[in-house]
């Protein structure tokens, strides 16, 4: 009947339904530009012309599918293939990545799919959209819900994002009333089968009510408005997402998580960006550093000369920030290659560098910040490679236990400033925190250690920007206790600089995540990414220099430490162990039930009737042995019933803590099976190690995850649900 019915309407008024249905579309489309990454929207607005087109002339169906994948296809060429259209080369090339995504599908690795396949499932979706519409608007003429939908659709992006949904609105008002009123007009007219074929054939009859509605929508967009019944959240979004990062930009926002040179105003949440920044191949783990900061306001970071910088002479770098003669070193190189749309135009370098290969750069340095500019003909440029000749330091703890207070006075007056507002309360923390120890290092050492052992959380969302009138690090220490690098950094160099030590703030990047190893194991490749932007601490040793120290939770420190001294016992006997991260801590075995406690009742009592003495011994002796072996039962399949415990509570709670928990028993099983992790692996080395020797990934995926819930401190439910299963299927497999 439908069909018979779209047969009875006219051309001129199933084009103009059909046209109504489509301009609504495209509503849906404009806000895309504004709200995601895409860009060259022109292409899908005009495969969505054609699909309509296609769908218009109603064609037999596979006719239509194949107009419309040829369309797709085309389109997909212009965007995308470089080759020839419809060649062999074309088609292997789309192959090979439809077959890449189709695996990342299937891995569930849905951040892995490239541009081409994400615009062919957008293609796709026009072209079904058209084919859907036509059904709506012109076979059905049900278009009210895509109407209330559309309007929706804009109200919500209006509010939430950047996207400017006023004329949307108005277009979708019009758009929309014509195309109810002559779908209501024309199902009346079917229904009551009232012969009016003048009104079918001739569309003359729809300008009254294309005349009624645009005066409608003129009087409604000129008539007086109330004001906004909330504030805006755009503002407060921007701020803590678009914007929100790891270095602030000033006033309320802050950057987006990666190195930026602003940072006047630290604080705020950001969004993790894991887009590569460069590639080293090194042969030790350490930190990339770019530049210090001295001056600290009370709101961030700022120094206290303007850049001085200076030529440093045929790669030669004229950098000293400790004492090779009393410091033990390793010569090494590194080899550095940029990302193409890297815009960094500092060395980013490691600690002992003295000596920078590249083809035709010029090197800047300024004593300072201690940041080295990048410049070809005399201008700031990021270099594409380079290759770094660096002394790796191995700092001795015994000799930095001994350094004594005489610091130079340069460095004693510009590295312990610290602003007239910062509260008496910090001091105070600072000498409570230090009190039992006399050196330099075990007081840097016990700052250090503080925020691991006084509930302070590492994360990255919600956390607070202090007020104008409110300092930094004292609404860090005393009131949030939330935060990332930044507060933990920021913080050490505080209190320390309240002790009158010098210290002072460093930025750069951590050492990324290991891509290649080489099969020498001479050198590894590691892949740094915005994600791995980093602050730290350095403190100043007489004698020594400056020396690095961690005071994040969740990240060890990238410099090596030894000792000197034959006996490493004493008090500060755990300082080595600190460069240890805290997430691979393993927890406490559970002890062993103490049954001798449950027979001291029983034996101290006093009887006179031999009998009855005779039955409690017995009746003793024999819930002893009971306990014994119901104890030894439980101490020996301690594994499995933990296993069973934390299995049913990674159903029931789903949340970072949860999984945490799971995630070190998991390491403890393997340890007991014989599998212990070796003190010099990190843990996704360790877990590519146990995935191949039982033939799977899935300890690969459970530590990813586990380090991204470290870093986010937040749980995603869809992939715990997997990840519960995953767990539960390794340690099957290892405990047999």
């Amino acid at each position: 009947m439908s069909r018979l019915k779209e047969k009875k309407a006219s051309w001129p008024y199933t084009f103009m339904l059909y046209g109504c249905g489509l301009l609504l579309f495209l509503e849906w489309l404009y806000p895309v530009p504004d709200v995601t990454y895409t860009s060259g929207l022109t292409v899908f607005i005009i495969y969505a012309l054609f699909c309509f087109m296609i769908s218009m002339l109603r064609m037999k169906w596979w006719i239509e599918c194949l107009l419309k994948g040829f369309g797709l296809l085309f389109a997909l060429n212009g965007l995308f293939i470089d080759s020839t259209f419809l060649t062999g080369i074309w088609f292997q090339a789309l192959y090979m990545d439809l077959s890449y995504n189709l695996e990342a599908i299937l891995a569930q690795q849905w951040y892995n799919m490239t541009p081409l396949f994400r615009s062919f499932l957008f293609l796709l979706l026009i072209g079904l959209m058209s084919y859907l519409l036509h059904y709506w608007f012109v076979v059905m003429k049900r278009i009210f819900l895509f109407v209330l939908l559309t309007f929706i659709y804009l109200a919500v992006l209006d509010t939430f994002t950047v996207y400017d949904g006023d004329m949307a609105m108005v277009r979708t008002f019009i758009i929309s009333f014509i195309a109810l009123g002559i779908a209501n007009v024309m199902k009346e007219l079917d229904k009551e089968s009232i012969d009016f074929s003048w009104i079918k054939k001739t569309p003359i009859w729809a300008i009254p009510l294309v005349v009624t509605v645009l005066i409608a929508s003129l009087i409604g967009y000129a008539a007086p408005k109330l004001e906004p019944q909330w504030p805006d959240p755009v503002p407060f979004i921007q701020s803590t997402a678009e914007n929100a990062g790891y270095h602030g930009a000033g006033g309320g926002s802050v950057q987006k998580v990666g190195y930026g040179e602003d940072d006047s105003r630290l604080g705020g949440s950001f969004v993790q960006d894991y887009t590569p920044v460069f590639e080293a191949s090194v042969s030790e783990e350490h930190y990339w550093r770019i530049e210090t900061k001295d001056v600290y306001t009370g709101e961030g970071w700022e120094n206290a000369e303007d850049p001085d910088y200076l030529s440093q002479n045929a790669g030669e770098i004229s950098l000293e920030t400790f004492d090779t003669d009393a410091v033990e070193t390793e010569s090494l190189e590194a080899m550095v290659d940029f990302q193409e749309d890297t815009a960094i135009d500092k060395l980013i370098y490691p600690y002992g560098t003295h000596h920078v290969y590249a083809t035709g750069a010029q090197y800047l340095m300024d004593p300072h910040s201690e940041a080295i500019e990048t410049r070809i003909n005399d201008e700031p440029a990021n270099l594409d490679n380079y290759t770094i000749s660096y002394d790796h330091p191995s700092f001795a703890i015994d000799e930095l236990q001994e350094t004594g207070n005489d610091d130079p006075e340069d460095i004693q007056e510009r590295h312990t400033q610290l602003p007239s507002s910062l509260p008496d309360r910090v001091g105070e923390l600072a000498e409570e925190i230090t009190a039992t120890y006399d050196d330099r290092y075990g007081k840097a050492k016990a700052v250090e250690r503080y925020f691991g052992q006084n509930g302070f959380e590492y994360q990255t969302t919600d956390v607070p920007v202090p007020e104008e009138d409110e300092d930094y690090v004292d609404q860090f220490l005393f009131d949030s206790q939330v935060g990332y690098c930044d507060n933990y950094s920021t913080s050490m160099v505080v209190l320390l600089r309240t002790l009158d030590i010098p210290a002072r703030w460093a930025k750069g990047f951590t050492s990324g995540e290991m891509i290649e190893s080489s099969a020498d194991d001479s050198t590894d490749v590691y892949e740094v990414t915005n994600a791995n932007a980093h602050s730290w601490v350095e403190v100043y040793f007489p004698d020594v220099g400056w020396v690095p120290f961690e005071p994040t939770q969740g990240f060890s420190n990238l410099s090596d430490f030894h000792r000197n001294m034959d006996d490493a016992s004493g008090e500060n006997q755990d300082d080595v162990m600190d460069q240890t991260p805290e997430t691979e801590e393993n927890e406490p075995e559970p002890e062993l039930p103490e049954e001798e406690e449950e027979t001291q009742p029983a034996m101290a009592e006093d009887t006179t009737d031999d009998a009855s003495s005779t039955f409690h011994w017995w009746y003793v002796s024999g819930m002893v042995v009971i306990l014994i072996i119901v104890g030894t039962v439980m101490y020996k399949k301690r594994l499995r019933w933990q296993t069973y415990l934390l299995g049913k509570r990674l159903e029931k709670r789903q949340n970072v803590k949860t999984y945490q928990e799971a995630y070190h028993h998991l390491l403890r099983v393997l340890q007991h099976v014989g599998l212990e992790k070796e003190p010099d692996q990190t843990l996704r080395e360790y877990a590519k190690h146990m995935d191949a020797r039982y033939e799977t990934d899935e300890m690969t995926q459970l530590t990813a995850y586990y380090e991204q819930v470290l870093y986010n401190n937040k749980a995603d439910t869809r992939s715990m649900q997997q990840l519960t299963q995953l767990w539960k299927n390794l340690i099957k497999r290892i405990m047999g």
